[in-house]
């Protein structure tokens, strides 16, 4: 299937009985509230941050050290005005994740059970019961509580939330896959007046 994220942005369902702490790549969007523009400007096709915005970017890389199941690269996340796009590995040893699920053009990153692997873009909601450990679900949620705390203790708004509550996923199916998603995040700037979220 290939990756259109148009398409995949208005399809948001979430794979029943899927196992978010497998190892595989993921790619997330999460959103401002009220798809607030909070993190700064685009300026000739280039993402200017503003202080939130560099707190974003911080504490995005910042994971690792506390997460050591996570990996993440600096050409696989962006932080745009009002959402941020992030491919998230899930793997003490990201290349074990390749080598050891066989990703082809054809076989998937995640995991070989086709039962497993349904139609693409996802969309997640808090566990009421609390995310999983070391799962998808459990970074995004410390993730995004660090950023919330951090902003709202800047702007001194206790208790104003900062994010959408919902966030979208999509398992990267295989390498050809993989880079498409690379290459849609790379240049989400340079589409910021066509994306779906614009908002001046």
């Amino acid at each position: 299937m290939t990756y259109n994220p148009d398409t995949h942005h208005r399809r948001s369902i979430r794979l029943k009985h899927y196992d978010y702490s497998q190892p595989g790549a993921y790619f997330v969007t999460i959103c401002t509230h009220d798809m607030e523009c909070l993190f700064g400007e685009i300026v000739n096709n280039e993402m200017i941050l503003n202080e939130y915005g560099k707190i974003v970017y911080e504490e995005w890389f910042l994971s690792t050290k506390v997460r050591n199941e996570i990996e993440l690269y600096e050409n696989e996340f962006v932080v745009m005005p009002n959402h941020i796009h992030g491919i998230i590995w899930i793997n003490p040893n990201v290349m074990d994740v390749i080598h050891n699920v066989g990703a082809t053009g054809r076989s998937p990153l995640q995991n070989r059970n086709r039962s497993n692997i349904q139609n693409g873009y996802l969309a997640n909601y808090d566990n009421l019961h609390g995310p999983k450990n070391k799962s998808l679900s459990s970074f995004i949620a410390g993730y995004k509580s660090s950023l919330t705390k951090r902003i709202n203790q800047i702007r001194q708004t206790p208790g104003i939330p900062v994010w959408q509550r919902n966030y979208y996923e999509h398992i990267a199916r295989n390498e050809i896959e993989l880079n498409k998603i690379r290459e849609y995040i790379l240049n989400n700037p340079l589409n910021w007046e066509t994306d779906e979220n614009y908002k001046i």
